[in-house]
């Protein structure tokens, strides 16, 4: 009885795999280069692991061509898409760049303060080489 409900099942699948039209296999296929783009831009600006090493990296001088791809597919196919392709690549390209810049200026901040927020190692310690140099003029003036 089970094997007969299997075979049921792998029938209505199969009918309704025939019922996809060309039009319409042609949208997910499109949409799912939007989201291979959308998927490598994220990883490479570090919002997401890379799935082979486990690790959270962030290049984005990367993730800005998985964006520029995605913009020249957009202009490309400009007048040749759906509307509701239209919509989610516009939706995908906005949030895309939206994290861009938020990423941009994260490694601006790091580069200047470090990655935890303080100030970065070397600049800590060219602190601390002034304060050094400044603390026996200041014993010789506090003598004066």
């Amino acid at each position: 009885m089970t094997a007969c409900i299997c075979i049921q099942q792998i029938e209505r699948r199969s009918k309704m795999a025939e019922k996809i039209t060309e039009e319409q296999m042609n949208e997910m296929l499109f949409m799912q280069v939007i989201m291979m783009f959308q998927g490598a831009a994220m990883q490479q600006m570090g919002k997401l692991a890379n799935p082979v090493s486990g690790k959270v990296e962030r290049d984005l001088d990367q993730a800005k061509m998985s964006i520029d791809i995605l913009g020249m597919l957009k202009e490309k196919t400009k007048g040749n898409v759906s509307d509701n392709e239209a919509k989610f690549l516009d939706h995908v390209l906005y949030e895309l760049r939206i994290n861009y810049v938020d990423e941009v200026n994260k490694a601006k901040r790091e580069k200047t303060e470090g990655p935890a927020g303080k100030p970065d190692s070397q600049e800590e310690e060219k602190e601390e080489k002034e304060e050094a140099e400044a603390s026996p003029k200041k014993e010789e003036e506090a003598k004066a």
